[in-house]
């Protein structure tokens, strides 16, 4: 187990500070311990008061636990005045404490300082030097810089001015670009860019700790720079996603997300692995197509491919015989998943889908047992969709979608020139999807 320190202040609300920092370093599998250096009586409104530690006491509390248990990676946070800034990087340097990130805390998300104004130059001068990563905002890239950071490309002038200041490499968040959520890794040498879509909740407090002890973390298990921000970003996005909406003003994130993903994400491997099995019992090879089957499940907050399983290789057949080439897994198949997805971003519940093959007869049959059914037509396909591998059935499905009040059981299509026509069964589950596909193969084979 890897040992991470954080060296900030308390938040008595408990949504940032070395609460939410403990709370993500052991929901990522570490342990994690603590230097305080300020006491905040703090709500969801707001900082009533600040209690800084004195300056002997974070010198004794350091020495107490790296001269003892040592540190695989560090993160500053609140610091608060220049004199304990002096001290915390005197510390870090005689015991010379491994990937360090500077969390360069100045103003609460509520508006309160955090940093007196005649720190910012200790800060510069003895903290940031000794950083392996710095993680400023924008306003805090302002004030590090002396110039505006309003867009990418004064963000990557920002970079480079904060570099010189000597960190290994710096990132600049941009949660509060105009128009888009995206934070930039400037190591020395190369830029690289983190983006991911803006999401609209007010619980965000303690964001920029969580996102900052994430990355210690991550550091500290042994990733590289860029695996440990893309590592960590994915964590702080699930984090705002589940926001708990909890006192009068901005909630805190949830580090606990992560936990109950991995949670989930047994559970729909289980799901899907028991309707498979269902599936592959029943003699329903005459229903899979020429790009043959697959049966697909995400997770309840899937926001790309990696967040649905299906089976490797899809569902093939021999006489009236399925056969899974493989068990189910993650981000095995981009096609059912990109149905599952454009399904979901319409009717969040459809997180199943299986494609099944398209005849005049199979659509009767549906309609028969009275399903619900969708279709697009691809020759409406735009230019730019087709252009981009991969991209038809989730124009098609929301397409389909679109203005419906209530969810399909299927959506189809006819195909086009090199297109096979598909009928594509949804359900809320795999075992949903799994009976509605045996219910239409029953009734077009006249079992009904």
């Amino acid at each position: 187990m890897k040992r991470v320190l954080t060296i900030a202040g308390s938040d008595s609300g408990g949504g940032a500070g070395i609460q939410a920092d403990l709370k993500t370093i052991t929901v990522l599998g570490e342990y994690g311990f603590s230097v305080l250096t300020a006491l905040t009586a703090q709500n969801t409104r707001g900082v009533q008061g600040v209690l800084d530690a004195p300056i002997d006491f974070i010198r004794l509390q350091m020495d107490s636990v790296l001269s003892d248990i040592g540190a695989d990676a560090a993160k500053t946070g609140m610091l608060a005045r220049s004199d304990i800034v002096k001290a915390v990087a005197a510390r870090l340097r005689t015991y010379q404490v491994p990937n360090l990130v500077v969390d360069p805390v100045m103003v609460a998300a509520s508006g309160d300082r955090l940093l007196a104004p005649d720190a910012v130059k200790t800060l510069r001068e003895e903290l940031i030097p000794l950083a392996d990563l710095v993680t400023p905002n924008l306003a805090e890239a302002e004030v590090l810089c002396g110039f505006p950071v309003t867009n990418p490309d004064e963000m990557k002038t920002a970079a480079k001015e904060i570099h010189k200041l000597g960190p290994k490499a710096v990132l600049i968040k941009g949660g509060h670009l105009k128009d888009r959520a995206l934070d930039l890794l400037f190591d020395g040498r190369s830029f690289s860019t983190f983006e991911t879509a803006r999401i609209e909740t007010r619980n965000t407090h303690g964001t920029g700790c969580t996102l900052s002890a994430a990355l210690a973390t991550f550091l500290a298990k042994g990733c590289d720079l860029i695996e440990a921000v893309r590592q960590a970003k994915s964590f702080i996005t699930l984090a705002i996603k589940s926001g708990l909406a909890i006192g009068q003003g901005h909630g805190p994130t949830n580090p606990f997300a992560w936990v109950a993903r991995w949670k989930e994400r047994d559970q729909v491997l289980t799901e899907l692995k028991q309707a498979l099995d269902e599936l592959l019992g029943q003699p329903l090879g005459r229903l899979v197509p020429e790009i043959r089957s697959n049966l697909g499940y995400a997770l309840s907050s899937a926001s790309g491919p990696e967040d649905v399983a299906a089976v490797p290789g899809r569902i093939t057949q021999i006489g009236d015989r399925l056969v899974a080439l493989a068990e189910p897994a993650f981000g095995s198949s981009r096609h059912i998943a990109k149905v599952i997805l454009a399904a979901m971003n319409h009717h969040p519940g459809l997180r199943s889908a299986m494609n099944i093959r398209y005849s005049p007869e199979i659509l009767e049959a549906c309609r028969k047992i009275d399903y619900t059914l969708a279709s697009f037509d691809r020759s409406e396909e735009p230019a730019e969709v087709k252009a981009r591998e991969g991209s038809s059935l989730e124009w098609g499905t929301g397409k389909a979608l679109a203005g419906l009040a209530e969810p399909p059981d299927a959506v189809y299509d006819l195909g086009e020139r090199g297109k096979e026509p598909v009928i594509r069964v949804l359900g809320r589950t795999p075992r949903e999807v799994v009976e509605k596909v045996q219910a239409i193969h029953d009734q077009w084979t006249g079992r009904i």
